[in-house]
């Protein structure tokens, strides 16, 4: 029993924090440089409005991305990565490149069915 490694906190919250369903593809989103909630939306099938308007909260209350209102008719909202969540980018290539070499394709007969 010596040999157990306890799991580090801050490698707990960070893993759940960006392996929390959706955040890794809205990240993804956010680094091609789509910044408006229907952009993200769009970009990211099969999300919810309710889903997508959570876990921006969740981004923006953990620092990772800031809400910025531009004042125009009518009112704008756009989501910008903060110093913090752009520093993520070299981690979700590295599991952009993982995927792509481990992870099949869906089978296209399946997904359509």
């Amino acid at each position: 029993m010596d040999d157990v490694h306890r799991v580090c906190v801050r490698f707990h919250a960070a893993i759940e924090l960006i392996g929390a369903r959706w955040t890794g593809a809205i990240l993804r989103v956010m680094f091609t440089g789509q910044t408006r909630y229907a952009e993200i939306k769009a970009a990211v099938p099969g999300l919810s409005d309710t889903m997508l308007a959570q876990r921006l909260r969740t981004l923006e209350t953990e620092g990772l991305i800031e809400r910025r209102v531009i004042p125009a008719t009518p009112v704008q909202v756009e989501y910008h990565l903060t110093e913090m969540g752009l520093d993520l980018e070299p981690v979700l290539a590295s599991v952009i490149s993982w995927s792509h070499r481990w992870i099949p394709l869906p089978d296209q007969d399946a997904v359509g069915a």
